[in-house]
């Protein structure tokens, strides 16, 4: 059974961040892993697809996913691509496509302007975000005919500030786009700082002038039972990780 997590205000369209409950994965991947990849069974992440495209209501097919390489590059889609595009965010005005993103603790991050029949889905890691990934989509939905005030975007599950621990030098990194950015830092252990990445994008989102910007608010590494996640992975010594995925469509 499918455990699929949404957000009020991308109703009545269909969409859901998936947790990892449902698929037909086993070992550290257990669950409904969607990573082609992860060094797991192809059948079964081909199992796991086809059963989010299902829930999606369209073929395996149509649900559509990227090649991603923590960019901010967007493609629009009218079909199904030939091959998977090398980029980090998706946006479509057609009907019956279903976008989706992969992430094991980056965000996944669902956009929509349903009076103009536009969505969008985004993977956004601390590099995409910093790179201007959340502007660059909405830049592309008004390329198609949506408005930045009546697009909804909601972030799905991702790693909260407590379980991000970064170094100095990541700080640095921030401090040198934008000053302001040390608010989305804590005082961790030494000199380890805690970086609110879901924080971080929702000003990200607002400064572009979303109409309406949110964080579903769980944790994908505080929570095993639901999400995969790869900064657990790696604490806990593990070969691989699964792969979550977040899908809408018009």
């Amino acid at each position: 059974m499918l455990e699929i997590l949404t957000a009020r205000p991308l109703a009545p369209l269909r969409h859901g961040f998936f947790t990892r409950k449902g698929g037909a994965s086993s070992g550290v991947f257990q669950g409904l892993n969607c990573g082609p990849g992860s060094s797991d069974q192809t059948q079964a992440v081909q199992i796991n697809r086809a059963r989010v495209a299902e829930a999606m209501g369209v073929a395996p097919d149509r649900l559509v996913s990227l090649h991603q390489v923590h960019s901010a590059e967007v493609v629009r889609l009218d079909a199904p691509p030939a091959e998977k595009p090398r980029a980090d965010a998706m946006v479509t005005a057609t009907p019956g496509l279903a976008l989706a993103v992969l992430t094991a603790d980056c965000q996944p991050v669902l956009m929509a302007d349903a009076e103009a029949g536009v969505v969008a889905a985004v993977h956004a890691g601390w590099r995409g975000a910093l790179a201007g990934i959340l502007e660059a989509t909405v830049a592309a939905m008004v390329e198609m005919g949506a408005r930045p005030a009546r697009i909804t975007a909601v972030i799905g599950p991702t790693i909260s500030q407590a379980e991000y621990e970064v170094g100095p030098e990541f700080l640095d990194t921030f401090l040198a786009e934008d000053a302001g950015n040390a608010r989305f830092f804590a005082q961790g252990q030494g000199d380890r700082l805690h970086f609110d990445l879901p924080g971080y994008g929702l000003m990200r989102l607002r400064a572009a002038g979303v109409g309406h910007a949110e964080w579903i608010r769980h944790c994908t590494c505080a929570t095993p039972e639901l999400f995969y996640s790869y900064r657990r992975a790696t604490r806990e010594g593990a070969a691989d990780y699964g792969r979550l995925i977040s899908a809408i469509r018009l």
